[in-house]
């Protein structure tokens, strides 16, 4: 199980070398399941949107607007809110059960529809 990020599927602007290792986890979870896909080995990865986290934290203490900052971060979901991290973790816990049996390669989106436009 890998995590990148929605910037693993879609580019964003001046973020060119954070976009190009989420890209690189998501290129390499999908080659570590072809690898291992015959020994019954699953590889996922999650790819989350703007989640309230401890970074997010630390982005918005730096700005001197933080409300309107915040605003700006949630605006880029569709359902105009951040996730949660438990909202990542059930992804996971999903993608790691016997449910996901037949999940191999994928990359999951998880990302209040950033993505989706």
């Amino acid at each position: 199980m890998n995590v990148a990020s929605a910037a693993g599927i879609v580019g964003v602007p001046n973020r060119a070398v954070y976009v190009a290792s989420k890209f690189a986890i998501v290129g390499i979870t999908k080659s570590i399941a072809a690898d291992y896909a015959e020994y019954n080995i699953r590889c996922n990865v999650v790819c989350p949107g703007t989640v309230e986290s401890p970074w997010i934290s630390k982005i918005l203490a730096a700005d001197p607007d933080q409300e309107t900052a915040r605003k700006k971060l949630e605006a880029r979901q569709l359902i105009k809110r951040m996730g949660t991290p438990e909202e990542i973790a059930y992804a996971i816990l999903f993608l790691a059960s016997p449910q996901a049996a037949f999940v191999h390669g994928s990359a999951m989106i998880i990302d209040g529809g950033w993505t989706a436009v």
